[in-house]
């Protein structure tokens, strides 16, 4: 055999191919339906590949009814074949009636090929037909080989790993990816993507499981469609720790909302603006514990005992005091109280142009850092006296645009944005109006109210503005990382999340953000949960999201008993959260499957979690799936029982002589 001609002729044939291969979603099936409409349909598609494979210099090696095995001269030649092909089909189908519309699947892998008597065979030939029929459909699928190198070549759409999926008689396994043709705006798309993730069949038990996962990518706080409650807040802040705090090993602080003295209720925004810039110039000191601002605020306009505050929240020192704005002149009183004691550690009145705003507010910061006897680094000092604009109006204009941003609602951040805008136009360099801009993009997108894309590129693109310059902004970083949550790009969206932590070790909102993009990817459970535990006590009156995001650690580190008592607790802040129940109801279906005498009971909370999502949202997908499952698990635990009690009573007549039943 070796000496074989055929051998050496198959040698000499083999070379290495950018292959790709092509196929019409539901072809047979448009055949056995309308025939010559699908003929007419085929004949178009035909053409767009042609003339793509011709553009970029590809030779079509063969064609099988409606599928094209196509080789280029290189993979680069090869995606942007089918990124052409893809694109052409697009605009066709966005002009067309569903029935006169084409979707096609794309596999593309470099590999070997062998041409022998006018057919190609090979691994290049394999992988490729694999890889198309791995693809969703108007989705390009690319082996690893292929991704890394057009990767940063190309502009490539969005991009989803898809893992290392076992390929039919492919003996390597290898990261594969797909292209998206845009960034997945509802989920219906989400499910699209997913179903690459689901496409093998397996058991009921494995198919549960790999929901979980899907569930686990795009539900609650990093939910890439749905509202992200760990942003969301609830109005009220009903969500408390009733447990007493032990305080913290270094010195820990709340800085209450300072009273506004003004006889103007509506300079109200400029009181809660020096609460919130105190707060955050404290946050990032790391050798202080400091309760989040949305924490704090909830005794805004109450008689707050600063003793009763100190044990609520578990801190050492309350900094509180008043704000007066007059004309061009503030008077502002601070008081930092050890409440331990009661006892007042210092006490001062400012009284200042407010042109030196500025410079008064670092003076209560470090008044404070002298009075704990901290020891701050350069670095750390250099981020407290930091400034903003020397713009007043600039200043003013932002305080105001925060204010009603704070709202939480669709109002307040419609008259919010247009506040930032003139932040900007009076002062163009001030890194914070481009920042709080850009999160009133983001926000709508978040919270549903508006799911165009463009809100994500227009947040992503003035928080690169707000980085170019101040790049200490932890905010900046905690709404780039969400950004990129919502484009499943996973490394940056941790790396900006780590950023946000390392600029302000006290903000609950970086931890929880961390947390959110880890239950997103459904990896580092346990470190999730850590993150989200940190992120409630930095903020002990937190919303209704932080339990949900904790509760979704739990299930996924396989915690069941907890998440479910987590849930409960998130449905406390908000009983319509539909992905709690849904929590929930899985939870308890493997709190079931893992019960050695498998109480029924459990089964009928799994049906009632259900039946509660189903009642609240009727049009969501994941209720209609989860009913579904409860369903068939009563159903199986039904008829075992029946065949329990038939093998029991036919044990019984036997034993009594009396034969079968």
């Amino acid at each position: 055999m070796k000496d074989d001609p055929r051998n050496a002729a198959a040698v000499e044939n083999r070379r290495l191919a950018a292959i790709m291969f092509t196929d019409i979603v539901g072809f047979s099936h448009q055949m056995g339906a309308d025939e010559a409409r699908t003929m007419r349909l085929l004949a178009l598609h035909n053409q767009v590949i042609r003339h793509a494979v011709s553009a970029h210099k590809g030779i079509v090696i063969k064609t099988v009814g409606d599928g094209f095995l196509v080789d280029f001269p290189s993979v680069v030649n090869a995606v942007q074949g089918a990124q052409q092909i893809q694109a052409h089909l697009r605009t066709h189908n966005a002009e067309t009636e569903p029935g006169e519309q084409i979707h096609v699947r794309i596999g593309i892998h470099l590999g070997d090929i062998i041409e022998q008597e006018g057919d190609v065979f090979g691994d290049g030939v394999n992988v490729a037909s694999r890889l198309q029929g791995l693809a969703a459909p108007d989705t390009i699928c690319l082996s690893q080989v292929v991704y890394k190198e057009v990767e940063k070549k190309l502009a490539l759409s969005t991009v989803v790993s898809l893992g290392r999926p076992r390929l039919k008689n492919i003996a390597e396994r290898f990261q594969v990816y797909a292209l998206l043709p845009e960034t997945p705006k509802g989920l219906r798309q989400h499910l699209q993507v997913q179903r690459l993730k689901l496409s093998r069949r397996v058991g009921i038990v494995h198919l549960t499981r790999a929901v979980l996962v899907v569930v686990g990518l795009f539900i609650g706080g990093g939910i890439v469609t749905l509202l992200s409650p760990s942003i969301i807040r609830t109005p009220q802040s009903t969500l408390r720790n009733q447990e007493a705090f032990p305080l913290p090993d270094k010195p820990s602080i709340v800085v209450l909302p300072f009273v506004n003295m003004s006889k103007d209720p509506e300079q109200d925004y400029f009181s809660n603006g020096i609460t919130e810039v105190l707060t955050s110039d404290l946050s990032r000191i790391s050798s202080l514990f400091v309760i989040a601002r949305n924490t704090a605020f909830t005794y805004k306009g109450k008689a707050a005992n600063v003793q009763e505050v100190g044990k609520e929240l578990g801190v050492r020192y309350v900094l509180e005091g008043s704000v007066q704005k007059a004309g061009d002149q503030v008077r502002i009183v601070a008081q930092l109280v050890d409440t331990t004691t009661g006892g007042h550690l210092w006490s001062e009145r400012y009284d200042r142009p407010l042109k030196d705003i500025f410079a008064l507010q670092d003076d209560i910061v470090q008044k404070i850092v002298t009075t704990l006897n901290l020891q701050l680094t350069l670095r750390e000092q250099g981020w407290i006296i930091r400034k903003r604009t020397d713009n007043l109006e600039a200043y003013d204009t932002f305080l105001r645009g925060a204010d009603y941003f704070w709202r939480l609602t669709k109002e307040g951040n419609a008259q919010a944005r247009p506040l930032f805008e003139r932040t900007i136009e009076l002062d163009p360099r001030y890194a914070e109006a481009y920042a709080w801009l850009g999160w009133t993009y983001l926000f709508p997108w978040i919270a549903q109210w508006n799911s165009d894309p463009q809100n994500l590129q227009r947040a992503f693109d003035l928080e690169q503005k707000a980085l170019a310059l101040d790049d200490s902004l932890p905010r900046t970083h905690i709404i780039l990382s969400w950004v990129y949550m919502y484009q499943n790009q996973h490394e940056p969206a941790l790396a900006e999340a780590e950023r946000a932590i390392a600029l302000d070790p006290n903000d609950a909102e970086g931890y929880a953000a961390l947390a959110t993009t880890l239950n997103n990817f459904g990896e580092r459970t346990a470190e999730a949960i850590e993150l989200m535990e940190k992120a409630m006590r930095l903020n002990p009156r937190y919303p209704f999201g932080y339990a949900y995001q904790l509760g979704w650690a739990y299930r996924l580190a396989g915690r069941y008993e907890e998440a479910i008592a987590t849930q409960k607790q998130a449905l406390l802040g908000n009983p319509n959260w539909l992905f709690s129940h849904l929590d929930q109801s899985i939870s308890y279906r493997f709190v079931w499957g893992s019960q050695q005498s498998q109480d029924p009971q459990t089964l009928d909370r799994a049906l009632e979690a259900a039946q509660r999502m189903v009642a609240l949202g009727t049009s969501t997908p994941w209720a209609h799936f989860a009913l579904s499952l409860a369903y068939l698990d009563q159903r199986a635990h039904v008829r075992k029982k029946l065949r329990f009690e038939y093998i029991r009573q036919g044990e019984s007549l036997k034993i009594n002589g009396l034969g079968s039943p």
